[in-house]
């Protein structure tokens, strides 16, 4: 971890439940100055450490009901193969996650859509018609059982 003393990562802890918290009550909580919390969070913000200050938002508002698991094998493991699906993952608005993995598939993605004809859509246009995927498997979420979104620190 990059210079976290035990004031940075109880801050942190503290914004990973509740970004909403002002800097005065995070100094309350782990015993700071309200200034000594903002020149912190500002320097844990300029090397990147906190990464994004964003809210979580239901799926289900904004009529996003399936999600999908998808694993992706690609033909070719070269480095623009890898790159040209990447670049093309990260583009569209409906891939929430992509991860370049290790072992049996190159890809896991993680799609949101409002039903299965989107997904179907979606896996046409970025994953049938793509003459670098060699194969992929759906999986379909029919519960979300936990998700959490920040790390241990």
């Amino acid at each position: 971890m990059q210079d976290l003393d035990e004031f940075d990562k109880k801050i942190l802890n503290q914004l990973q439940q509740n970004n909403r918290v002002t800097a005065e009550e995070l100094g309350h909580i782990v015993n700071l100055s309200t200034s000594a919390v903002q020149r912190r969070l500002k320097r844990l913000r300029e090397d990147k450490i906190i990464e994004a200050d964003i809210s979580i938002i239901s799926p289900s508002v904004v009529d996003s009901f399936i999600t999908c698991v998808v694993d992706v094998t690609l033909y070719l493991g070269n480095s623009s193969v890898i790159d040209s699906f990447k670049e093309l993952m990260s583009e569209c608005k409906l891939v929430r996650h992509c991860y370049y993995v290790t072992g049996a598939y190159d890809f896991v993605i993680i799609v949101n859509t409002k039903d299965m004809k989107e997904y179907e859509l979606f896996s046409k246009t970025y994953l049938m018609d793509n003459p670098n995927v060699k194969q992929f498997y759906t999986h379909v979420v029919m519960d979300k059982v936990k998700a959490e979104f920040g790390v241990i620190i």
